[in-house]
């Protein structure tokens, strides 16, 4: 049995210290608002102990148990505010599955929010990393601390304050806690099915990712992400032929040339990225998808005979997508003497392009947050954050906003830390954004 550790003296240690960060008085507060930001502070320490519990919770993405474990406590957890909940099953795409947490108000017509979470973590029981440690009252060290279980904390307590505050009972919420985002199960249209389902039924999408780490901006824009595969075949001869008519150049020269001409034609397109990270050529290749790599062999005095070239893609928009690959696809035809090319592009993550809309929400969401005396918030540069699920309901909800989660440092490494004074400011500010918009009291 998992010895339970609540490190006490310093969680009141943090509650302590988050009234001595910069803050101003938030006079901008409703009444209602006034008791929503004292009903967070007052489960402090609840959200706190629940954070110390899901990350000792090993749930790396291939540890389908671990996940499921983790679904199964935020389940209950959802279950106590009214919400409906099932497990989706990962079996069809080889992962734990997905949980999925429906409240549907008593205000059917007014905005429905869908709040997006992932149970799972890089961090497989192999890992060293597994522990919950609470370093000092700023810094939390875990596994999933920040990405993203201290997220699903925030998401899950704010809609606590407005449950306890007899809000919640108008308000349609859908919630999708993914369990495979570190390492998406496949075929991708399978793993993301139930995501988009919800996402067709949203008005409004609310990501709750560390996104760049910083408690002062938030994510309107995400790149996609996805694969290429180059494969390249020459005519294998003694070198001492090489570059003739009967020979030609031979399929290394071509893969360099290739690789060349998109750096050249594309690398200067603003937030656009293609990135080759791996090659092998030679006289024979053996390439290995599920292992991202293989074997390859060639003498020097040998024409090389195949190349095999595989890497990523990230754009802005699926305009620009749609470009890049036409681009690069082009490029890849014309070929030297004696050689031919196949590029192929695969499945992956869309982009979240930063729409009107999404502009619109940040607008909000920095109002809150400068009302409740912490500040203002700014977009996040695309190029300093990754692909994230909430770029799958792009095409359709009318806004979304992400990167919601607590201040963070050492994402996907054994020294990921997050700082825990930003669990109760980023819920009350959740918390606000959530009741502004469920009951229509925005202000652009």
């Amino acid at each position: 049995m998992m010895r339970k550790t609540f490190y006490w003296p310093r969680i009141i240690a943090v509650i302590l210290g988050i009234f001595l960060l910069p803050q101003r008085s938030p006079a901008q507060l409703s009444a209602v608002e006034k008791k929503i930001a004292t009903t967070v502070d007052k489960n402090n320490v609840a959200a706190m102990q629940l954070w110390e519990k899901v990350v000792n919770i090993n749930s790396g993405t291939m540890n389908f148990e671990g996940v499921r474990q983790v679904g199964d406590v935020f389940a209950e957890k959802f279950a106590a505010l009214g919400f409906s909940t099932k497990w989706i099953d990962g079996k069809p795409f080889n992962r734990a599955g997905h949980l999925i947490a429906e409240h549907w108000g008593k205000n059917k017509k007014g905005k429905t929010i869908l709040l997006i979470g992932h149970l799972d973590t890089v961090f497989e029981p192999s890992s060293p990393f597994q522990k919950f440690e609470m370093l000092n009252d700023s810094t939390v060290r875990g596994p999933g601390a920040a990405d993203m279980k201290g997220g699903n904390v925030v998401m899950l307590y704010a809609l606590t304050a407005l449950k306890e505050q007899g809000l919640l009972k108008n308000m349609n919420i859908i919630v999708v806690l993914g369990g495979d985002e570190e390492l998406s199960g496949e075929p991708l249209s399978l793993a993301r099915k139930d995501l988009i389902d919800a996402a067709v039924k949203a008005d409004i999408a609310i990501g709750f990712e560390d996104g760049d780490g910083r408690f002062e901006t938030a994510n309107i824009a995400r790149r996609s992400s996805s694969d290429w595969m180059l494969r390249v075949q020459g005519t294998p001869a003694h070198s001492s032929q090489v570059f003739t008519d009967e020979v030609g150049a031979g399929a290394i020269y071509e893969a360099s040339r290739i690789l060349h001409e998109f750096y050249r034609t594309l690398s200067s397109e603003p937030n656009l990225t293609f990135n080759p990270g791996v090659i092998l050529g030679g006289t024979d290749v053996n390439y290995h998808d599920d292992e991202n790599g293989g074997r390859a062999f060639g003498k020097n005095n040998v024409v090389a005979k195949e190349v095999v070239v595989t890497g990523d893609i990230r754009t802005m928009s699926p305009q620009q997508l749609e470009k890049a690959q036409s681009v690069m696809r082009d490029i890849a035809s014309r070929n030297l003497p004696g050689t031919s090319a196949q590029l192929t592009f695969g499945e992956g993550y869309p982009p979240l392009a930063p729409t009107e809309g999404n502009y619109r929400i940040l607008s909000w969401f920095d109002r809150v947050s400068r009302d409740l005396g912490f500040g203002s918030v700014r977009a996040v540069n695309p190029r300093d954050a990754g692909a994230a699920d909430i770029s799958f309901t792009a095409e359709h909800v009318e806004m979304a906003i992400d990167g919601l989660g607590l201040r963070s440092a050492g994402g996907h490494t054994i020294h990921e830390t997050a700082d825990p004074r930003t669990l109760p400011m980023q819920t009350k500010r959740v918390a606000l954004l959530l009741y502004r918009i469920g009951y229509n009291k925005t202000k652009d």
